[in-house]
């Protein structure tokens, strides 16, 4: 039977593959700005800002078996260069937004027999990185968000965070927007090269799926072995 799964931004990057991968087995609807390429794929669309509008105005199945919150940023820069609303912006997009969904979301999935919701963080949690001040802030508090979550709604509901490493979507265009900077990256990952969308989507794909019916809680590094091995 299919599953219902939502998606919170997924016209594009991570979560346009995501999508992609789900849609020929399940019915899956994506809120988001705008459609972007989803026009190519059997899900549906609903146009959304999650800085702005509420879930629950959206038309949605009454049951859901999944949600992955994909809305995220890359905002590289020296501490001495943010200011406070550098790190409020973060905060809000990453998180509390999150929050928002989640609550308005809840009723939903515990209308199904074993749901999966999906976080997003990022390997610089793990990883002290300088530059990240802003952005591993923000993500850290839904490495433990979740980890709550998890033990609040188990068994009924799993949670689960995807923590990757540079991946190749349009978010990170300007960390790679050519040749140098490529080998540069590549060069910085244990196994020679940065992640691809369809990497994350996989591993998105299993912990919707029953085969990780006994995963929740986890926090899952797809890093290219950055963060646990040293190579030198």
């Amino acid at each position: 039977m299919k599953k219902e799964i939502l998606l919170i931004g997924g016209s594009s990057g991570i979560g346009f593959k995501i999508a992609e991968k789900l849609s020929a087995t399940h019915n899956v609807t994506i809120a988001s700005r705008n459609p972007g390429k989803l026009g190519e794929l059997d899900v549906k669309h609903l146009e959304f800002d999650v800085q702005k509008d509420e879930l629950a105005k959206l038309d949605l199945p009454e049951k859901l078996d999944g949600l992955v919150y994909c809305p995220g940023s890359i905002n590289l820069k020296p501490f001495k260069m943010l200011r406070l609303d550098d790190f409020k912006q973060e905060m809000d997009l990453n998180f509390f937004g999150l929050i928002k969904v989640v609550q308005a979301a809840m009723p939903k999935l515990r209308n199904a027999e074993n749901a999966s919701i999906i976080f997003f963080s990022t390997v610089a949690v793990k990883v002290g990185m300088p530059f990240h001040t802003s952005v591993a802030a923000a993500k850290g508090a839904i490495e433990g968000f979740a980890k709550s979550l998890a033990a609040e709604y188990a068994p009924g509901i799993r949670v689960n965070v995807i923590a990757p490493s540079l991946t190749n979507t349009p978010l990170a265009e300007k960390l790679l927007n050519n040749d140098k900077k490529k080998e540069k990256m590549k060069d910085r990952h244990p196994l020679k090269r940065i992640g691809e969308a369809s990497d994350i989507a996989n591993l998105a794909q299993f912990l919707l799926s029953d085969d990780s019916s006994w995963i929740t809680g986890q926090v899952m590094g797809i890093d290219g072995g950055l963060s646990t091995l040293n190579l030198s």
